[in-house]
């Protein structure tokens, strides 16, 4: 596995399979022989039993998109998925679909042109996206049962890149996206952690018509002062922006105007 990332430059391919694999098996070992009926206090009204059918369903869901290399959006999310009849099983049927997923993202060639719906319109961003989705996921199913979350520094790195790049193209199920605008203030977010990359930054501007991430800086040329910034490991900053976790937390170091910060969180539930 590589040991940093930079902003726009996703991980190798087959790190996001063999994560996929690692993340989902957590997943179902975190929720088996848990009562199915557990709340998720980080997915407001939902059960284990319904967190555990999201990660399997999309899964499958991902997977068929990879098999048909679709070129258009697709009409419909239904998918044969072989859903158990009593929740108890789900842990166990989504452990069953691992197979299944590798077998897809082993046979598909990461560059095929497909529909995505966001920045990369290649079948590698259904990689990354999976493994999003899988790791945010095992941590919801980690805070239902008591535990601390564990994520790794690279993966979630690359993470905070993941969210950034997409969230332009999110407002078909994130609307409050769409709302986001700013009169050209900037935003950065600090990876604190060398697992991470350290000094890794991401800057976004919000701008009348929108916001965009903005390149790195290059070596000779000072980065504008952002408005507001917050530094906080790989980890906490992925949890941050899904929602996990408030920049108020001790974990993260704040610096400028919280109102700009207040302004993007508002508007950037995924």
């Amino acid at each position: 596995m590589e040991t940093t990332s930079r902003p726009g430059h996703p991980l190798p391919y087959d790190t996001y399979r063999q994560a996929i694999e690692r993340e989902t098996l957590r997943f179902a070992e975190l929720v088996g022989g848990v009562d199915p009926a557990t709340a998720v206090p980080s997915c407001p009204d939902w059960t284990l039993a319904e967190l555990a059918r999201h990660v399997g369903a999309l899964q499958r869901w991902f997977g068929s998109l990879l098999t048909q290399l679709v070129q258009e959006p697709p009409r419909s999310r239904d998918v044969d998925l072989g859903l158990p009849e009593r929740a108890g099983e789900y842990a166990g049927w989504v452990a069953a679909g691992v197979e299944s997923v590798a077998g897809v993202l082993r046979d598909t060639d990461p560059e095929a042109a497909m529909w995505a719906w966001g920045a990369d319109r290649h079948a590698r961003f259904w990689a990354r996206r999976m493994l999003c989705e899988t790791l945010v996921h095992r941590v919801d199913a980690e805070l239902a049962v008591g535990r601390e979350p564990d994520i790794d520094a690279v993966l979630a790195a690359d993470g905070v890149d993941e969210f950034l790049v997409n969230l332009p193209y999110a407002g078909l199920f994130a609307p409050g996206v769409a709302k986001l605008h700013g009169t050209g203030e900037i935003l950065a977010f600090r990876c604190a952690d060398p697992a991470g990359g350290t000094g890794e930054e991401w800057r976004v501007r919000l701008e009348p018509d929108g916001f965009r991430l903005l390149p790195p800086a290059g070596a000779d040329a000072a980065p504008p002062e952002p408005q507001a910034a917050v530094q906080g490991r790989a980890a906490d900053l992925l949890l941050l922006l899904y929602g996990r976790r408030t920049y108020q937390e001790s974990a993260f170091d704040v610096s400028g105007d919280p109102v700009v910060l207040d302004h993007w969180f508002a508007h950037t539930a995924f």
